[in-house]
């Protein structure tokens, strides 16, 4: 065996042009028509924005963007108040609880049992610009409200 210069290797065979036809153009298969989509439910959150938290210990919950959104600064005052199983809070002058430095809302322990929230139990917090008000709903009414709704998307056929 020669270890010296490889020679290159010719192939056997070669296409000869001549031979080749051109191909012939095909026309573009028509797209398939996009599915159609059911209309979007109605909207009626609107205007509605939220957040989860849990309450501390001390009975306040961090919830810094939704009072951004609001334009409430800590050291505002609040009045809150326990409606429907909800805690309603609003800013009032003469308001007996303050956002707190953290940007926290207090939830006072007697609307916390009044409505069932225990300590590090998550709520719902729903802020309403318009009305300039935040509700904090229990987790036990959101999954009330969520089993129902389970229900029927589950019984509707698809």
């Amino acid at each position: 065996m020669s270890h010296g210069r490889l020679r290159p290797r010719r192939p056997d065979e070669q296409i000869v042009e001549a031979f080749v036809p051109t191909p012939l153009p095909v026309a573009s298969p028509e797209p398939a028509p996009l599915p159609t989509l059911p209309a979007p439910a109605a909207r009626t959150g609107d205007g509605v924005l939220f957040d989860v938290g849990r309450p501390a210990a001390a009975g306040r919950v961090t919830a810094r963007a939704l009072l951004r959104a609001l334009g409430w600064a800590p050291g505002l005052t609040l009045h809150v108040d326990v409606v429907t199983g909800a805690i309603l809070i609003t800013p009032a002058a003469e308001g007996a609880h303050v956002v707190g430095t953290r940007e926290e809302l207090p939830l006072p322990a007697a609307a916390r049992h009044l409505c069932g929230i225990a300590t590090c139990e998550p709520v719902l917090l729903a802020a309403l610009p318009r009305q300039n008000r935040i509700v904090v709903h229990p987790s036990n009414t959101i999954t009330v409200v969520l089993a129902d709704l389970h229900a029927r998307i589950l019984a509707e056929p698809s």
